[in-house]
This record gives structure tokens, sequence and C-alpha cells, in this order.
């Protein structure tokens, strides 16, 4: 694969070294006590190095503590796989891993999941907008909540909702909510916008309460085909929902719901580090990659 001819995608040993200087950057840090530069290396066990504080002395390599720790398969293999699901608009499914890398259906759904473990946002997140941007709120509806069948009168009280928050220029941040209440909603969008910022919503009842919180709150009614008035508008959000939407029904085609929230993250990083805003396929990659230290995920494959 033409897109695999760089050093550090052709072996584990260049692959090492090369997410030595992304984690590291030149400064060797041990994953365990936060010491810099105070270790050294094992002669007989490249990659592997002991921390020299004393009440530490502990073994590790760049993968301690990351998505990747304990994992035996090849580090260049890895950032294949790093590559491919950073550079994939609407994703791209275990199978599509298996065949592509080379390795077993099992070993691509587990490098899967772990690097969506990379790309959730971790830790307290800035305030979205601020001062004269506009941030979109929407919901919508996918796949079916655990044990609950499909309503035959249509409606969306068997599915999985989604908020997203998508702010215009910007990134993306999405929720797996429980209900489109108003207290749920308004607590969310109140926790992750800037209070400076001016909000874009649809008619939903459950967005009434945003006005008193934010710079100012505008509405278009999608019940009347009114999509777009003046500046107000949520045709952003709804661009994030058509990517989302083709990826999880064509090429992940089934997402059970313990597993949404890293679905999620998958398309909220993509869409935050896109083309549009400067950011190229390797660059996404890395990104994506460095976002693994500090994040564990134990579980093996389950339905």
């Amino acid at each position: 694969m033409s897109s695999f001819n760089a050093p550090h995608f052709q072996s584990h040993e260049a692959a090492r070294e090369y997410l030595e200087g992304l984690r590291w950057g030149g400064e060797r840090v041990c994953p365990h006590c936060g010491t810099v530069n105070q270790s050294y290396t094992n002669a007989k066990k490249p990659g592997v190095y002991r921390c020299a504080v004393k009440e530490c002395r502990k073994d590790f390599t760049v993968t301690t503590k990351s998505v990747m720790e304990s994992s035996h398969i090849k580090l260049n293999v890895w950032l294949q796989a790093f590559f491919l699901m950073a550079s994939s608009k609407k994703g791209v499914s275990a199978h599509q891993l298996h065949r592509s890398l080379g390795v077993t259906y099992k070993t691509a759904w587990f490098l899967a999941h772990r690097i969506r473990e990379a790309m959730r946002a971790g830790g307290l997140l800035p305030p979205m907008g601020g001062s004269g941007k506009t941030v979109e709120a929407d919901e919508t509806y996918i796949g079916r909540l655990q044990g609950q069948k499909k309503n035959p009168r249509g409606g969306g009280a068997h599915k999985n909702i989604v908020l997203t928050l998508v702010e215009r220029g910007g990134s993306a941040r999405s929720f797996h909510i429980d209900s489109t209440t108003l207290n749920e909603i308004t607590k969310i969008v109140r926790e992750n916008v800037s209070r400076e910022s001016i909000i874009n919503t649809d008619e939903g009842k459950w967005y009434n309460q945003l006005g008193g919180h934010f710079f100012s709150h505008d509405t278009v009614n999608h019940s009347r085909y009114e999509y777009v008035r003046d500046d107000i508008t949520t045709n952003t959000v709804e661009g994030y929902y058509s990517i989302f939407k083709r990826g999880m029904k064509g090429v992940y085609q089934h997402c059970s719901e313990k597993h949404l929230h890293r679905y999620l993250s998958e398309f909220d990083f993509r869409y935050s580090n896109r083309s549009a805003l400067g950011v190229t396929d390797g660059e996404r990659a890395d990104l994506a990659v460095k976002g693994a230290a500090g994040k564990r995920l134990t579980y093996r494959q389950s339905n």
C-alpha cells in the first residue's frame, strides 16, 4: 500500500523509534513516576528502559501505560492501523483492517477499539465557542437500545440518542444521552459552551432554556421547512451527522450501545482535526497516537 512507504510503517524497530519521538520528544519520561531523562537502556532488550530513581526502579517501554501496552502486535502494524482509521473520513471496519493489515479479524477488532479510545478527548475540555462565535446543537437517533424492539408505529424510543455540539469552523463534541429532556440538554450545553457564544438549534422544546445562558439563542423551524434564515442554521451540525450516519450505517453497520461513545469519539476526532482546518492525514494519525498515552482498555472482544 503506497500510503505505508514511510520507514515507521516498515519495521517494528523503526516504528518504536518514531513512537518514542512522538511520546517523549527526545526527553524520555518514566510513565510510572514521571521522572525525565533518569533511566537507562537494557542492552539485551532494545526499547526497554529502567527508571534510575531509587524509589521507582521499574522497567518501561514507549507503550507502557497506553492503549498499546501488553500488546503482541508489531508497532509498525499499530501505526498502520492508526493511519487508516485517522485518514478514513467515514471510518474503516474491523474487516477492512483485517484485510489491509494482514491480521486476524479478532486482532483488527482489538486494534480498532483501542485506537478509538486513543482518539477520545480526555480530561477537562475547554468550552466551545466564545465571543462572536456560533455553536450549533442538534440531536439524532442511531442503532437500537439493548433489549428494545422496534416500535411498529415509528418514532425513536427504541434507539440511542446522540447530542452533538459543533462550533462553526471548529470542533465537534458528541454525547450519548438518556433522553431529550430540557434539564439534561441544558446541562450538557451549559457545561461545554462558552457563555459568550451564539447558539443555533432547531425548534425542539428541549432547547427552550438556552437563551438565558448565552449571548443569544436563535432557532430555525424544520417542521415548517425552514433551514436557513440569515446566518441562523443548523446545517453545520447536520453535515456532521451526514458523515456520521454514512459511516455507522455503511461502514460499521452495527454498534452495540456500550461501545457507542467510542464511535462518537472517533467521528468527533476526525471532524475536529479535518483537512479543512489544515490537518493532514499523517498529522491526524500522529495526534491519535499521542492520545494513546495514559489510557488502557483491558477487555476482550464481545458482541
